[in-house]
């Protein structure tokens, strides 16, 4: 019993690769089941909901108008975060069976659809901006065929700019596995502060002006509008305007904290380990 235990728990993920295979971790077969079921739940959700909103706009010309074009070009982001999941589902039991092309490819992808995804959320911000502050302007200023080239702009720079900060991983697949059946994508230091600095603090820095801006017009003209009511009605006014303005102070905050929670982890993570084991 000992013998089979052990023998278990040092499951190579290519048998027939006795020395240089990576060792598949022992985990419950509640929890692997569990996370299967829960990640292809997710994926599945996130592929079919995006694909509708992506044939919905595509589809009615209606539709077809600047703000829903930039929300187009986010599900279509977040369509293939979906289809990057099902790779991620292959990697609950600790291999990688896909090859180092593969590998690559998979995390290659996610850097593209993430920095896409940040810079349409930049472009929908200026979109706001730009109709709360200049309503009488946005017609003119902000057309389909300006929006279309802001975000196909978007998508090419993002393409140039994550084949530069992973052009050492692009040019040797699998350069930093260190057995069989891992995937390993590694960015180095000084490609890591710039990732840092153009995919994370200078969009949220633009993002939180941008909205900040469109919550002081919001709140000024807020303020205007109770100023013209008449006095009879001036405490229901009061009242309304009140919750208007809390509402806009939540939807602001959501939108900037959630945005940090979900990106600040893995910034946190990974210059963290490049202070503590620099790559060169």
């Amino acid at each position: 019993l000992e013998v089979r235990r052990t023998s278990h728990e040092t499951e190579l993920c290519f048998p027939k690769l006795l020395n240089i295979s990576c060792r598949r971790p022992k985990r419950p077969h509640f929890e692997i089941m569990l996370t299967y079921i829960l990640l292809s739940f997710i994926s599945l959700l996130t592929v079919i909901l995006n694909l509708l909103v992506i044939i919905s706009i595509s589809h009615f010309r209606q539709l077809h108008t600047p703000t829903n074009f930039l929300l187009l070009s986010l599900a279509v982001a977040d369509f293939f975060v979906g289809l990057l999941m099902f790779f991620q589902i292959v990697l609950i039991d600790g291999c990688w069976f896909l090859g180092d092309i593969m590998c690559t490819l998979y995390q290659y992808l996610a850097f593209i659809i993430t920095s896409a995804s940040i810079g349409t959320m930049v472009i929908i911000s200026a979109d706001r901006y730009l109709a709360i502050c200049y309503p009488l302007h946005y017609s003119t200023k902000i057309t389909q065929q300006r929006v279309k080239i802001c975000i196909c702009l978007c998508w090419v720079f993002s393409v140039i700019f994550q084949s530069l900060i992973v052009k050492d991983n692009l040019k040797q697949p699998g350069k930093y596995n260190s057995c069989i059946g891992e995937c390993v994508f590694v960015v180095n230091y000084i490609a890591g502060l710039f990732d840092l600095l153009f995919s994370f603090i200078v969009p949220i820095t633009v993002i939180i002006v941008l909205y900040l801006r469109v919550f002081a017009v919001a709140v000024s003209q807020a303020h205007a509008m109770r100023c013209q009511h008449a006095v009879t009605h001036q405490r229901a006014v009061t009242v309304t305007v009140t919750k208007s303005e809390l509402k806009a102070a939540r939807t602001l905050g959501v939108v900037v904290v959630v945005f940090l929670i979900c990106m600040c982890p893995y910034y946190c993570v990974a210059l963290t380990e490049h202070f503590l084991k620099p790559y060169p």
